[in-house]
């Protein structure tokens, strides 16, 4: 099983170690704040460490793998570049994400090391944009991706010679296969998401990202699909 390390456990640590357990993923929980520790327990999860992250020498008694994943996301965003710094120094080939409030701190966090950083302040831009122009598309994909919705988000890498290597994506019949593709990581253009409502023309290539919506059991067959098993 794949170890998630998330780093930090305030409001946004604990959705996503909530969201990873229901991955697959064996989360780790590291703080350096004996609350969140403790929180963390009550939450139920079972791997929780309180460390001073300042020492690569705790850092480096997490025993962490090259095929690991980490999420830093503590409430201190000074100490959350510092720690992705840190980490990427000891572990040169680890996927971290970082989740980062200012295009700002986005910057800084991309010099650190981090594979990926999510910004929040971009991801509720495009939401309020949404919600202003798109009103009724985006409430109506709110409820489908609602917690009583059986439709999940997944993240596919698309391998070498797979039937969507080297097309474009809106030639590609997502609704023939009953999956809805969101947006993409185009790694031509770096390790940026981009909504698909954006209007570039995407060439999909192998190592790209694709972030689509449907049913588990049709993202199962499309992700076969993907990787020429069916």
């Amino acid at each position: 099983m794949r170890n998630a390390f998330i780093f930090g456990y305030g409001k946004h640590g604990k959705y996503l170690a909530h969201g990873l357990g229901a991955e697959g993923f064996a989360v780790k929980i590291v703080t350096a704040d004996a609350r969140y520790r403790d929180e963390a327990l009550e939450d139920g999860c079972t791997h929780v460490r309180t460390i001073d992250v300042t020492k690569d020498s705790e850092l480096e008694a997490l025993g962490i793998k090259e095929d690991d994943i980490i999420v830093a996301v503590m409430e201190d965003e000074h100490l959350n570049v510092f720690v992705t710094l840190s980490l990427r120094a000891l572990y040169t080939d680890v996927t971290i994400v970082a989740i980062s409030t200012s295009i700002h701190m986005t910057q800084k966090l991309r010099m650190a090391g981090a594979s990926q950083v999510i910004d929040l302040y971009e991801v509720s831009a495009n939401r309020v944009h949404n919600l202003l122009h798109k009103p009724i598309a985006t409430k109506l994909l709110d409820s489908l991706i609602g917690k009583e919705s059986e439709l999940v988000l997944r993240e596919l890498e698309v391998p070498s010679g797979s039937f969507v290597d080297g097309v474009l994506a809106a030639e590609i019949d997502f609704a023939s296969e009953e999956v809805m593709l969101l947006g993409m990581v185009d790694k031509e253009l770096g390790d940026k998401f981009i909504f698909v409502t954006r209007g570039v023309k995407h060439k999909i290539d192998a190592g790209d990202i694709l972030i689509c919506i449907g049913k588990k059991e049709a993202l199962d067959h499309f992700e076969a699909k993907l990787k020429g098993a069916v």
